[in-house]
């Protein structure tokens, strides 16, 4: 469905919140393949002793940035642009907290919005002109499995994903026929410090390296939709299929919530 991405070297990848987890696994990940990466999020300090670590002949850069700064976010993309196009653009910002409706927290709610949703926004509005411009690069947007149907403990985390998944179809729809490839991604459980603060067994937990070699090997596929570990996110996937009258039973019975 998209181009397939293979041979790294030389490739410029700029990855949204990739000072921990996912995103710096991935930037890691690339990197090895010869790729050059570009590492934005909040803590400058992780990101320039990410890009210290990876050198060599494509080494990485530190690009210090808040999704929520629309205006930052577009001067990050200009200043990045203008040393050469970029070949993929990963959205890997990232807010959680557990909430329900018995306790809800509106500044909290807004800070998944501007974060998860608004963020994403932001990087698009920076950086699609130039794709079309150029007829090739690729977006893949981080959503998540919270975000296929309503769960318990997930009023705020839940709907942001939700809505980047739509997002990224969308993006598909209205870019793939212009040579830019998109990609939505829908992990499982994965260490993180988002989902450290989890106080439940969490089935099928991988790695952020794990996750990062499911994604590079889909992106070199080509495909749309990337989701992992398999015989996590499978279940999830057939969890949406179920009508309401068998769907929140079976939820409140294996959480108990």
């Amino acid at each position: 469905m998209n181009p397939p991405l293979t041979d790294w070297t030389g490739r410029r990848v700029w990855l949204v919140g990739a000072s921990s987890g996912i995103g710096e696994a991935c930037a890691q990940a690339l990197h090895e393949r010869g790729a050059q990466v570009l590492v934005s999020a909040r803590g400058a300090e992780a990101l320039e002793a990410f890009a210290a670590r990876h050198g060599g002949p494509h080494p990485a850069q530190a690009w210090p940035l808040d999704v929520t700064d629309a205006k930052a976010v577009s001067a990050t993309a200009r200043a990045i642009l203008a040393e050469g196009p970029l070949d993929l653009v990963v959205y890997c910002a990232g807010h959680y907290r557990e909430m329900r409706a018995t306790a809800m927290d509106m500044a909290d709610l807004n800070r998944h919005w501007v974060i998860n949703y608004q963020g994403a926004l932001h990087v698009l509005d920076a950086v699609v002109p130039a794709m079309l411009a150029r007829g090739a690069g690729h977006i893949s947007l981080i959503s998540s499995v919270a975000g296929f149907r309503g769960l318990p403990k997930s009023l705020a985390y839940g709907p942001t994903k939700a809505a980047l998944t739509n997002l990224a179809e969308n993006l598909y729809l209205d870019l793939s026929p212009h040579g830019v490839g998109v990609s939505v991604v829908h992990p499982g459980f994965v260490q993180t410090p988002l989902t450290a603060q989890n106080q439940f067994q969490m089935p099928a937990l991988i790695t952020p390296a794990q996750a990062a070699q499911a994604m590079v090997a889909d992106w070199g596929k080509g495909v749309f939709e990337i989701h992992y570990p398999k015989r996590f996110t499978h279940f999830m996937k057939l969890l949406r299929l179920l009508p309401y009258r068998l769907f929140f039973p079976l939820v409140r019975r294996f959480t108990g919530l």
